[in-house]
């Protein structure tokens, strides 16, 4: 497990208490931003944890809450003060999926499908550099190889020699076949992921097509849990501009029953890697 401060998961556990707090008194958002004077926006941004808290914050929202227990509230100022901290991602300078990279850093496991890509955390580097300069065509060479090393620093999670990131994929078949780089970078990515899936923590599933229609044709999304039982869990669908995150429990167990459909319709693990085999034969032709 991580040992350093996560700014992100700070940011959630505080908002949950926050929320945990105002319900205790029976307030709803909006009565709390006329109290204070703010948006009810801002009220909701800072109890999912999408929002920096400052110190100030938490001093006048244990105000409107009336929190006697001094020994609350300076535990609540910690995690504010914490929560500001940065983590590792901030030295890359501005990633427009740092919320996510948070999470992904204090998960315990992971569960991933992906219809058009291999994961990020079992990209190559050659791949993912074809794969993200193909996505941004516009983008400098220099964002590139940002993300490029953003990706390969994500991957430490899943390739630590302790406590590493459980993770299951399963990637749709077309994720293999489209040619992101030339032949040679898929040849080598699909070894990777072979080789990956060797490892007793990872576990990687293919769809084939001849499966049809399935509970993930709607598209790409990832189920992050944590070792923490006050950490809820979270569903993680990538948008273009814009990604959206669930925590509520019906969410979750909605998405947690179609990822199972998703494991029960793919290949197993021995006819994955072979399935993957055969595939990588076509790219040394």
């Amino acid at each position: 497990m991580p040992t350093n401060v996560n700014p992100t998961v700070r940011r959630r556990r505080l908002g949950q208490e926050l929320r945990r707090l105002r319900e205790i008194k029976g307030m709803t958002a909006e009565e709390v931003a006329d109290r204070l004077l703010v948006s009810q926006s801002k009220i909701s941004r800072l109890e999912n944890g999408r929002r920096s808290i400052s110190q100030r914050d938490v001093r006048d929202l244990c105000g409107v809450y009336e929190v006697a227990d001094h020994r609350v509230v300076d535990s609540l100022m910690q995690m504010a003060k914490d929560s500001r901290q940065q983590g590792w991602w901030h030295a890359f300078g501005d990633i427009p999926y740092s919320v996510y990279i948070g999470l992904e850093t204090d998960a315990e496991s992971l569960r991933v499908y992906e219809p058009q890509i291999v994961p990020g955390l079992l990209q190559t580097r050659s791949y993912a550099e074809a794969l993200i300069t193909g996505a941004l065509p516009e983008a400098p060479p220099s964002d590139i190889e940002k993300r490029v090393n953003v990706r390969a620093r994500r991957q430490d999670r899943v390739n630590a020699p302790e406590h590493p990131l459980r993770l299951w994929a399963v990637i749709d078949e077309s994720a293999l076949r489209r040619l992101v780089g030339g032949k040679q970078v898929m040849l080598a990515q699909l070894e990777h992921l072979v080789e990956q899936s060797k490892l007793p923590h990872v576990t990687v599933q293919v769809l084939p097509f001849e499966m049809g229609a399935h509970p993930g044709i709607n598209g790409q999304y990832a189920i992050l849990e944590f070792p923490d039982a006050a950490d809820s869990s979270v569903v993680y669908i990538e948008g273009v501009t814009s990604d959206l995150y669930l925590e509520k429990a019906n969410d979750v167990q909605r998405y947690s029953v179609m990822y199972e459909h998703l494991r029960a319709q793919a290949l197993n693990v021995d006819q994955t890697r072979e399935f993957i085999g055969d595939i990588a034969k076509g790219y040394t032709r």
